[in-house]
């Protein structure tokens, strides 16, 4: 009844004293965030390229990378349009090879920004380091000369270092599935035990994926076309008036500077753009890398719940911010997830190419800035992780056996079976003998939680005598995993060994990056 007493200062204190925490937290988060706080972090960073991307791939799509292939696709074209007779001084040449690094992007911006055309202000910087070529530059191209033969190059020097990564991943699990090519293991089906195998055999099943994948990265840098010179709409029609109608200097132009640029072929027919349909097939390369991943690193996860193989940790690794113990399998989860972005890509790809009108529209443009340099962002990522996976792969071969034994003895029923017949058993008595031991056994296990006693049950059974001074030779886990030690050796020799040798050359360049998160 007091306070309309006080001064406004004064009673500003007394509700300042009276107010909650909760209360004065909600005042001092809820106002508008200070624009001179934090300034160097304010702007969105992807975390594909900040967090996880690596240096090489990261190269491949960088400004620097595009700009600088830009002038030399701009300094072929002048060269092979020189050695054809079109009239281009060797100063001018040698003008624009001096300067294909020296790019001011600073005023490649403010020239795009004054003709609203980022090709054209490109043009202009370029013309500004070389001004005796400025009158060449560009000469008879379309902004597509440039821009989609760049991104081929891009594309072509981003699946070599893809093909490098894959065929050194697919070395490292080699190495695995020959350690551990007799190592017994359950099998699953429907993620229930079924037969065993061992788990170097299941190892080269991720491998036969990884395999068909590098058969198809293969295949994609050998039959990826340059655009080549094609003009405005695929015609070549300003090149056939540049040659004064001679189609024999147009096609040969365009074989020359495919040469010049390092590509064996040309796509034979384009409208303005090449077809998107190869970035389809591209992206689909790359889904299928990210669904083998997926699959291996599915499994490794299932397999570290069961404690039977884990992925590398480190010393220092924390795994759960509460739960201490834990040892998360957080660089499988990380492939699994960035994984599932890759596979989805194929289809912004299909959607784009069956949406080109005509001979071309724009609305490709923006897709392609971000699936193309994010898919093999991403898979690049997938395999310096799986590499770094397969090589410190740890497998706890006494709990493999445990669990190995748990069902073993099910399995072995069969044998032992087939053992007391030829003894002089009636299969039909000891179908049933073996039939409730199971049954008995199983409630057990199931009911009681103990350990299968199924075996101590044979063992104690005189419809059994015959068998029971070799019933723990019976069961030897590896006498039920058919061929699949033989199957590693064999699948190692002719499938994996020949590609290894093909790619030698690769196995020993190192990759900038590690895996340090």
């Amino acid at each position: 009844f007091w306070t309309h007493l006080l001064a406004p200062a004064q009673l500003c204190v007394i509700q300042t004293f009276t107010m909650s925490n909760a209360d004065k937290f909600t005042a001092a988060s809820n106002v508008p965030f200070p624009t001179d706080t934090l300034p160097d972090h304010q702007v969105y960073e992807h975390p594909l390229v900040k967090r996880y991307a690596t240096k090489e791939m990261s190269f491949v799509w960088s400004p620097a990378m595009k700009f600088t292939t830009w002038r030399k696709l701009w300094t072929a074209l002048a060269t092979a349009e020189q050695e054809l007779g079109i009239e281009i001084s060797d100063e001018q040449l040698a003008e624009m090879r001096s300067k294909l690094y020296d790019v001011d992007f600073e005023f490649a911006e403010k020239k795009e920004a004054e003709f609203r055309h980022d090709v054209m202000g490109h043009v202009h910087a370029f013309g500004e380091v070389a001004p005796a070529a400025m009158p060449i530059i560009h000469l008879g191209a379309t902004s597509c000369y440039v821009g989609d033969n760049t991104d081929l190059v891009q594309i072509r020097d981003a699946l070599l270092l893809i093909k490098r990564k894959l065929v050194q991943t697919i070395d490292i699990l080699k190495k695995f599935a020959v350690k551990y090519r007799d190592l017994p293991t359950l099998g699953f089906t429907h993620y229930q035990p079924a037969q065993l195998t061992t788990v170097g055999k299941r190892c080269t099943l991720w491998m036969q994926d990884l395999l068909i994948d590098l058969s198809n990265v293969d295949r994609e840098i050998n039959d990826l076309p340059m655009r080549g010179v094609k003009g405005t709409t695929g015609t070549q029609a300003s090149f056939l008036e540049l040659f004064d109608g001679d189609h024999d200097k147009v096609k040969a132009l365009n074989k020359r500077v495919c040469e010049l640029m390092n590509f064996k072929k040309t796509i034979p027919v384009s409208g303005q753009t090449y077809t998107r349909k190869i970035d389809y097939m591209v992206l689909s390369v790359l889904s299928g890398i990210a669904q083998s991943a997926y699959k291996m690193c599915g499994d490794i996860r299932l397999l570290s719940n069961l404690k039977e193989v884990e992925e590398p940790f480190s010393k220092t690794q924390i795994g759960s911010s509460a739960m201490a113990y834990k040892r998360n399998p957080m660089r499988s989860e990380r492939v699994c997830s960035l994984a599932r972005y890759v596979m989805g890509l194929p289809n912004a790809a299909a959607n784009t190419h069956a949406s080109q009108w005509f001979e071309r529209t724009l609305d490709d443009s923006a897709i392609r800035r971000i699936v193309l340099p994010e898919g093999f962002l991403a898979v690049d990522v997938i395999l310096n992780l799986l590499s770094n996976i397969g090589d410190g792969l740890h497998v706890w071969p006494n709990v493999v056996r445990a669990h190995v034994m748990a069902e073993l003895p099910f399995m072995a029923t069969e044998v032992i079976l087939m053992e007391c017949v030829k003894a002089g058993g009636d299969r039909q008595e000891l179908h049933e003998a073996i039939r409730v031991h199971s049954m008995d056994a199983g409630a057990v296990v199931k009911g009681e939680g103990k350990p299968n006693d199924l075996m101590e049950r044979i063992a104690k059974d005189p419809l059994f005598q015959k068998v029971h001074d070799k019933l723990d030779e019976m069961i030897d886990p590896i006498l039920f995993v058919g061929r699949a030690t033989e199957q590693v050796d064999e699948f190692i020799s002719d499938e994996i060994n020949p590609v290894i040798e093909i790619n030698k050359s690769l196995m020993d360049v190192q990759s900038v990056d590690d895996v340090n998160v």
